[in-house]
Parts: structure tokens; C-alpha cells; sequence
């Protein structure tokens, strides 16, 4: 799969609400009684259709002028476009589909395909695929079956992408230390010390969002975090993850929890990465995936320059992984599928969506529009492709499978112990035994 993909890659060198109702909407009777739009509705169907994602500014300007496209080239279909920020997304989105009234096609994270397949809430795509309205011919399958459960394919994967430690360079070249790839976590951390002392900047675990991370870690002892109905590992596992909150806490070169009071978790915009009054309040750091390395440079103050590198980890073959970066998936509350698939459609195989699109949530599903969009992109992106190709791909392993149901309620006991260790409410010990014990029953009871 890797050769595939690296081949693949090297080819290519290149918020609003969610809880409106989805589903198709017609034009309304005109004043005559004659049906308006007419003329739209003989090249069209006359829908508006909901389409929902989460992201950054970058992502929001190109997703809508991508929609603008489709709508030009198929008159009559129009697009309520909506989006939001990280965590209001999935709020958004659960409460949308409690009340019966999700998009019509949502942007997926592997994370939460099982629990929304399982509850039913998404279109198995392999009828459109195997009828040609989805054109996967020049998909690497490896990837495109990274959307798949069961028997079916429920979502298409928008773009590759890998853990990247986006940097601020301009504050590592002040403090005199140089970033490699490869880093160990002992290597990273003395680097931690050495920034805080000589220019005040600390460092950010990506709070609140620690899972990736600590399943990053936890790849290189060969444990899955998350298995069906039990968490991977030993609670003295997570307590060692926990004891870096602490030993950055104690030495105080890790961002403190009131950093984050009133800033939107998950956002690139206001990561202590780019955004912050003073030093103690940035981070010369983010733990972040690579096609936000765009974002960051365009959201970090004039004269900073962000720069890519690995996270930190005792085994980067064994820690770190190829990703599909997102998904687009197509849900069964809206009314109009057919119209959604050609959408799947025109998102994977058109060049000039694709052209508008410029691989900001990653590296293009298929060979043939990623070599076609090749010349328009940007430096950025292709210093990307170079280090997924160059970096990555030569050494990483397969990415774990999606997570189980009751990994929501697990991550939210994460996200819990992590605050109580912060605040010296709970040792890291007490944190991983708490962690371990509740996540296994929140795991089990999902299975059951």
C-alpha cells in the first residue's frame, strides 16, 4: 500500500448552523400558477441541497467557490453551504441527526464513520459506484476502501494527508535549536526547555484533542487505542501520557488550561501556534495533520514562519501513518441521493473543482486529477507532497482501523483526566486508572 500511495503521490508533485433541515428543495409556484425556474429545472432538478464541513477560512472561501462551480455546470441545483469549527461541528451534526434534519451531504472524519453507519444515518455509496455516477477508476483502492464498513463503502475520501509538527521556525532559529524529523519524546521535550528559557514561548499537547497524539505514542509500543469494546494497552500506559502534561505543567514550558478559556478549540486561527498576546500565551508548536500547514501560514503574524516536521515518538514507523485526510458522505435524512453521488462525483473527478480546491484537505484521491492540478499548486503544497513522499512514506504503517462505538463517552473521560491532572486535582496514576476503568465501560457497553 505504501509503494501505491507514494506512486500515487509522487505523480501529484506538484459555520454556521448545521441543525437546518437537509433534504431538496423546489422552486415555488410563480404568481400564474406556472412552475418557476422552468428553464433551470430542464437541466436540473431544482434542488438546493445542504452541504456541511468543518474547517478553516482557506477551506471555507475554496469549498463554496466549489459549490459556485457545480451549480454553474449543472443549473437548477444550488447549495446551502455550512460550516463550522472543529468541535461545534459534531454538536451540531448529532443534534441535527437527533432531530432528523442532517445535510444532505456531510464532510466525515474516520473517526465517527462506524457510529454513523451503524445508526444508520449514511448512504451506502457501492450502487453509485458500481454504476459509474461515483468514477473510481483512478482511486487507489487501499485508500478509497479506508471508507468502507461492512459490505459497503460509505464515504469517499477528499485527500491523503499524515501527522505533521507545524513549527515556528522564526522562534526555533531564536532559541537556537534545531527541529529534525524523527524526534524522540525526550528530544522534543529537552527542545521544549530550551525555547521557554531563552524566549519565553511554551508548548501546546493539543489540548483537549490529546487522542491523536496519545494514540500516535501508543503505535509505538504496537498498541491500538481503540479496539471493539476494550481500550488497548494497560492503565499504566495512559498514565505515562499523562505524566507529560504534568512534567510540562511542573517545569513550565507547556501551555496552562486558562490559555484556551475563550478561544475555539480546534480552530488553526486561534491556536497558541499563531495567536497570542505575549510568549507565554503562544506555543512554538501544533500538533496538527499537513494540509493545515496552509492554514497556519496564512493565519500566523507577519515575519513568522511556520515550518513542518514529524511528532515526536520512541518508533516513527511504528507511530506514524498515511491518513485520509477527510471524507464526503451522503446521508440518508436528505431526499435527493442520486444528486448528492454526482456531487461525490464532481468533488473527486473534476480538474476544475479540483483547481479551485488545490488539495487543501490533502493530496487528491484520484492519480489522474492530481497530475492535472499539478502546475497550479502552490509552494506550500508541494513542500507538503514532498514530505508525505520523502519523510512519511518511507517510514510509517498502516493507519488504525476506524473507531468503535463508545469512543465518543471514552475521549470525553480523555479529555476529563487530562483537565484534573492540569489542575492537580489527580496524579497521572489516578488519572490512567480512572481513564482506563471508564473508557473500557463506556467501550464494553457500546458493544453489547
Amino acid at each position: 500500500m505504501k509503494k501505491k500511495l507514494a506512486i500515487l503521490m509522487a505523480a501529484s508533485m506538484l459555520a454556521v448552523s448545521l441543525s437546518g433541515c437537509g433534504g431538496s428543495k423546489t422552486d415555488a409556484p410563480a404568481a400564474d400558477g406556472t412552475a418557476a425556474g422552468t428553464e433551470a429545472e430542464a437541466a436540473g432538478d431544482g434542488s438546493e441541497l445542504v452541504f456541511a464541513w468543518w474547517g478553516n477560512q482557506v477551506r471555507n472561501e475554496r469549498t463554496q467557490q466549489m459549490l459556485e462551480l457545480y451549480s454553474e455546470q449543472n443549473p437548477g441545483v444550488t447549495f446551502d453551504g455550512q460550516f463550522s469549527e472543529w468541535n461545534d461541528y459534531w454538536k451540531k451534526l448529532s443534534t441535527a441527526a437527533a432531530g432528523n434534519s442532517l445535510p444532505d451531504i456531510v464532510q466525515m472524519d474516520m473517526k465517527y464513520i462506524n457510529q454513523y453507519v451503524k445508526n444508520g444515518l449514511l448512504v451506502d455509496l457501492t450502487p453509485y459506484i458500481e454504476d459509474g455516477t461515483i468514477d473510481v477508476s483512478n482511486c487507489n483502492e487501499s485508500v478509497l476502501n479506508a471508507g468502507k464498513v461492512g459490505d459497503g463503502i460509505y464515504a469517499i475520501c477528499n485527500g491523503i494527508n499524515a501527522p505533521g509538527l507545524l513549527y515556528n521556525k522564526t522562534v526555533t532559529d531564536a532559541a537556537g535549536v534545531t527541529i529534525k524529523d524523527g524526534m524522540t519524546v525526550d528530544e522534543f521535550i529537552d527542545i521544549c526547555r530550551t525555547i521557554h528559557e531563552k524566549t519565553g514561548y511554551k508548548t501546546n499537547f493539543l489540548y483537549t484533542q490529546n487522542e491523536i497524539f496519545c494514540e500516535y505514542l501508543l503505535r509505538a509500543k504496537g498498541i491500538v487505542m481503540y479496539g471493539e469494546g476494550a481500550l488497548g494497552g494497560t492503565a499504566e500506559d495512559y498514565a505515562d501520557y499523562f505524566a507529560l502534561y504534568r512534567q510540562g505543567l511542573d517545569e513550565g514550558w507547556l501551555c496552562e488550561p486558562a490559555v484556551f478559556a475563550e478561544r475555539t478549540i480546534g480552530s488553526v486561527e486561534q491556536d497558541p501556534l499563531v495567536y497570542g498576546s505575549s510568549p507565554d500565551t503562544r506555543s512554538w508548536c501544533m500538533f496538527q495533520y499537513t494540509n493545515q500547514l496552509t492554514a497556519a501560514r496564512n493565519a500566523a503574524p507577519e515575519g513568522d514562519h511556520i515550518a513542518l516536521s514529524t511528532w515526536p515518538t520512541p518508533d516513527l514507523e511504528k507511530s506514524n501513518y498515511l491518513k485520509p485526510s477527510q471524507f464526503f458522505a451522503i446521508t440518508t435524512q436528505g431526499s435527493n441521493p442520486d444528486e448528492c453521488a454526482k456531487v461525490l462525483d464532481f468533488i473527486t473527478n473534476s480538474v476544475d473543482a479540483n483547481n479551485i480546491l488545490l488539495g487543501e484537505r490533502g493530496i487528491p484521491l484520484s492519480s489522474e486529477v492530481a497530475n492535472a492540478i499539478s502546475p497550479q499548486m502552490d509552494e506550500t503544497s508541494q513542500e507538503i507532497i514532498k514530505f508525505i513522499n520523502e519523510v512519511v512514506s518511507p517510514k510509517c504503517s498502516q493507519v488504525n482501523p476506524p473507531q468503535p462505538d463508545g469512543y465518543t463517552e471514552a475521549n470525553e473521560v480523555l479529555n476529563r483526566m487530562e483537565e484534573k491532572v492540569a489542575y492537580g486535582e489527580l496524579t497521572p496514576e489516578e488519572a490512567g486508572k480512572v481513564f482506563f476503568e471508564e473508557a473500557n465501560a463506556a467501550l464494553a457497553a457500546k458493544k453489547q
